[in-house]
């Protein structure tokens, strides 16, 4: 029992090394042949990569075994409990709540709402509110990105008549937001998609289409990562609009 642990845990351990390879040699690479200058902190820096490896390996292992389940069984035990309003509030606040308290996002509203108070375009008695009300928006946003990608596995829509027609409307309000808001909203739709919000949005609808008659896990369960990555850029914008 014990050799067989030992060999599932190298096995993993093995395939994070492997995962990590490329960016291992792309840093090797540069930093001796082009810079020709030797690794500072050589002993830190392969500690680090121990770490790294090593966390890599456990959060893909509690990807299988909590993550996905999770999404899949909620997602299933929703749908087959036959409450449309219950399966699309869980939805809506499994959006919000894993995207309110994303780290990328909570660094990028502080750094923007830093960055307006320098430039004058908010007092500094307001950085807080305005950082505040970024990551509001974006969480908001979010939470209805996967409310629509839901509804949208229901009815059965093509996945491309709504990204297309939201990009659109990306580009429109482009034109009319201020253009110190506009790179923010960009990026805000990148920090979204966060370790944990992919994971389990993705197992909630491939597991909710698997159960849906009619749907196909693979052509309708994927897609809603879209959504929670266009919907932010519309909402950014738009309360770009309303505080400058």
């Amino acid at each position: 029992m014990l050799l067989k642990i030992t060999y599932k845990i190298g096995q993993k351990l093995k395939a994070s090394v492997l995962d990590l390879l490329p960016i291992i040699l792309v840093v090797i690479f540069f930093q001796s042949v082009v810079l020709r200058q030797p690794f500072p902190n050589l002993p830190e820096i392969l500690i680090g990569l121990v770490f790294v490896v090593l966390g890599l390996m456990l959060f893909l292992e509690g990807l299988e075994i909590a993550i996905f389940p999770i999404g899949e069984n909620i997602s299933y035990a929703l749908a087959k409990k036959g409450s449309l309003f219950w399966l699309l509030t869980f939805s809506l606040l499994l959006g919000f709540s894993t995207t309110v308290a994303e780290p990328a996002l909570i660094a990028i509203a502080k750094e923007a709402a830093s960055i307006a108070v320098n430039a004058d375009l908010i007092t500094p008695e307001n950085e807080s509110s305005y950082a505040f009300g970024l990551r509001l928006s974006v969480a908001v946003a979010v939470g209805l990105a996967i409310l629509i990608g839901m509804w949208r596995i229901i009815k059965g829509w093509p996945i491309y008549y709504l990204i297309i027609g939201g990009y659109l409307l990306v580009v429109v309000m482009t034109f009319f937001a201020p253009d110190e808001i506009i790179g923010i909203a960009y990026d805000s739709g990148g920090v979204t998609t966060s370790t944990i919000t992919v994971p389990l949005v993705t197992a909630l609808g491939v597991g909710f289409s698997s159960v849906i008659q009619g749907r196909s896990p693979l052509r309708d369960g994927f897609g809603l990562i879209a959504f929670a990555s266009l919907l932010p850029m519309i909402f950014v914008m738009a309360y770009g609009m309303l505080i400058f």
